[in-house]
């Protein structure tokens, strides 16, 4: 069964090199970024599935941890953690060929993962939908308009020929990320033909009910107790259509805090009726810094705002920061610079 999609695809000369490469068995290592979500895992997973029956020997490797809800996905048990699995890892990319990285397009997002990855010599392939992509690898499969890294694998997997090998293994860990970067299919990169791809998907055995309580549906208890903090946090500022929400390190230490806890709680401030930009300021104590998470509506781009004043990017209408000041510093300094966006929020369409 072949899909209509709306617009070209993997171009010819990516998809030639890519083939080119996949000619012969190879030592693949398959990589996401640092703090892995699920696009990055069911991206990675979904690929490294695609690549072993095609007779390569591939392993995904992750800079850092994952949420537990994302630790039920089929070939999970076999990431290797950069962070805990130090040694491992650098024999691992001794003896590699190649090296896909997804959901990624800078060597910069992978941690302390980065000077292993620009010592290796093996080539690289880049499959990402973040804008303004580094010039690393052989063969770059890049589109800003896709939404997600897995929705790209699916269109990968077309462009090199091998459709018929969607497995239900692939087709689980595509929906994953494809489901949870779409926030459930309702954010505006959303198109039809995403939707053509998940009910492709679906047909070749995701579960999407399954998967869907897998990932939202096993929160502890502890977590909800935290979403409640942060909602009690919430701040609004109806002069520039704003709301930020904060966490201290003592607050999330107090409800047990685990890596992915804080997942969508930035999304709560951005239901807020009138609000087109909405933050959450995450205090981490270890690595001396605030983190944020950044979403917002319409037109005004949360990736500029964060390129330009938080070391960060993403998307248009999501993206990630930091500052390295104290999380009351960095809240003073957010509203600050709101000014300086008025007239941008107050007509976001």
């Amino acid at each position: 069964m072949r899909l209509l999609y709306l617009r070209p695809l993997m171009d010819k000369k990516t998809t030639q090199i890519v083939k080119e490469l996949l000619v012969k068995p190879q030592n693949i290592v398959v990589v996401g970024h640092k703090n892995p979500d699920g696009d990055a895992i069911g991206s990675c997973l979904g690929l490294s599935f695609l690549l072993n029956s095609l007779g390569h020997k591939a392993t995904v490797l992750m800079p850092n941890d994952f949420p537990d809800f994302l630790k039920w996905m089929p070939g999970v048990d076999d990431i290797i953690i950069y962070e805990k699995e130090t040694q491992k890892s650098l024999d691992i990319l001794e003896q590699t060929d190649l090296i896909f990285t997804l959901d990624f397009n800078s060597l910069d997002r992978v941690g302390d993962l980065q000077k292993p990855l620009e010592n290796s010599k093996a080539q690289f392939v880049m499959i990402d939908h973040h804008q303004q992509p580094a010039a690393y690898a052989v063969a770059t499969y890049s589109d800003v308009s896709m939404s997600s890294t897995a929705e790209m694998v699916f269109h990968f997997i077309e462009a090199i020929g091998k459709s018929e090998m969607l497995s239900k293994e692939i087709a689980t860990n595509l929906y994953t990320g494809i489901m949870t970067d779409t926030g459930s299919f309702r954010f505006p990169s959303t198109t039809p033909t995403t939707h053509r791809i998940v009910a492709r998907l679906i047909e070749a055995g995701a579960e999407s009910a399954t998967i869907h309580q897998n990932v939202f549906d096993t929160n502890s208890a502890e977590r909800l107790k935290l979403l409640g903090v942060a909602l009690n946090n919430l701040n609004i500022l109806p002069d520039y259509n704003t709301a930020y929400i904060t966490l201290s390190q003592k607050e999330l230490d107090e409800h047990n805090f685990k890596k992915g806890d804080t997942e969508g709680f930035v999304n709560y401030a951005l239901s807020v009726s009138g609000v087109v930009f909405a933050v959450i300021f995450i205090e981490n104590k270890h690595e001396n810094i605030v983190k944020m998470s950044l979403r917002s509506k319409g037109d005004f781009s949360v990736n500029h705002f964060a390129r330009n004043h938080y070391s960060g990017g993403g998307h248009n209408n999501a993206a990630g920061g930091k500052s390295s000041q104290s999380l009351n510093k960095t809240v003073t300094e957010f509203i600050s610079i709101l000014p300086r966006y008025k007239d941008e929020l107050t007509h976001a369409s």
